[in-house]
C-alpha cells in the first residue's frame, strides 16, 4: 500500500512539531515570552492543518497519527520544559521539578484516547492538549512580566506549579466533557455554550487593550474550562 507523505495537511502539521521544537529551545534559554509565542505558533499550525484537511478532503490516517506525534511535542513536552526550566531557574535543584513531567506523560495518553475514543467528534471528553499547553505557558509568561508582579510570589513555592501540572494533567484525562467551538449550525440553543464563551472572551481582550494584557490569554483558557464544568454540572 503506498502511502502518500508529503501533503499540504501534514506540511502543516510539520509546521507545528517545529514550532514546538523551538519552544522547547526557548524554555532551556529561559525565553519563556519566546516559548509562549511558540506555543501560540504551533496552536494556530495545529488549527489551520485540520482545516485545510477538511477543505481539501485530504483526510488520512498518516496525517491522523502525525498530529498527535506533532501534538504530543508541542503540548505535552513544551509546556513540562517550560514548568522544569523555570523551577530550575528559580533554584529548585532537588527532586522536586522532575515532577511537572507529569504534563507530557498525560498529554501523551489524552492524545492517544483521542485517536480512538468514538464519543469526541463534536465534543472533547477531558482538556484538550493545546488548550492545556497554552495556559501553562501564558500564566508562565505573565509571571515574568511586569504586569503579572502579583504573581510572583508563587514562585517561592515549587509546590504551586507542580500542583498545577499534577492538576490539570488530571483534567487531560478526566471524563469530563468540554465542548468544542465547532458549529454544525448558527442557533442559539444548541450553540449556547459557544456564544456565551465567545462574547465573554471578546470582553476580556477588549478590557485587556487598556492595560493587563497578559492576563486575557489565561483568563480565556480558565473561563473555558469554567464553563466546560458548569455545562456539565
Amino acid at each position: 500500500m503506498k502511502i502518500k507523505l508529503f501533503t499540504l495537511p501534514n506540511a502543516i502539521t510539520c509546521l507545528n512539531l517545529a514550532a514546538g521544537c523551538v519552544a522547547i529551545e526557548r524554555a532551556f534559554a529561559g525565553d519563556f515570552g519566546g516559548a509562549f509565542v511558540w506555543v501560540v505558533v504551533a496552536a494556530v499550525m495545529d488549527f489551520l492543518d485540520g482545516l485545510v484537511a477538511r477543505l481539501l478532503h485530504a483526510y488520512s490516517e498518516t496525517g491522523k497519527e502525525l498530529d498527535s506525534l506533532a501534538d504530543t511535542v508541542s503540548f505535552g513536552a513544551a509546556p513540562a520544559f517550560v514548568l522544569f526550566n523555570l523551577l530550575r531557574q528559580s533554584g529548585f535543584s532537588g527532586w522536586e521539578p522532575w515532577l511537572v513531567f507529569v504534563v507530557a506523560l498525560f498529554s501523551a495518553l489524552r492524545l492517544a484516547k483521542f485517536n480512538v475514543d468514538t464519543r469526541q467528534s463534536t465534543e472533547f471528553i477531558g482538556l484538550p492538549t493545546p488548550a492545556n499547553a497554552l495556559l501553562i505557558v501564558s500564566l508562565i509568561f505573565l509571571i515574568g512580566t511586569p504586569e503579572g508582579k502579583p504573581l510572583a510570589f508563587l514562585l517561592s513555592c515549587p509546590w504551586y506549579l507542580i500542583g498545577l501540572a499534577l492538576a490539570l494533567s488530571a483534567l487531560l484525562v478526566s471524563e469530563i466533557p468540554m465542548f468544542s467551538l465547532k458549529f454544525k449550525s448558527l442557533g442559539w440553543r444548541e450553540n449556547k455554550i459557544r456564544y456565551i464563551f465567545l462574547g465573554l472572551s471578546l470582553l476580556l481582550l477588549v478590557l485587556s487593550l487598556f492595560g493587563w494584557w497578559m492576563y486575557a490569554p489565561p483568563m480565556i483558557l480558565v473561563l473555558y474550562i469554567l464553563l466546560s464544568l458548569i455545562k456539565e454540572l
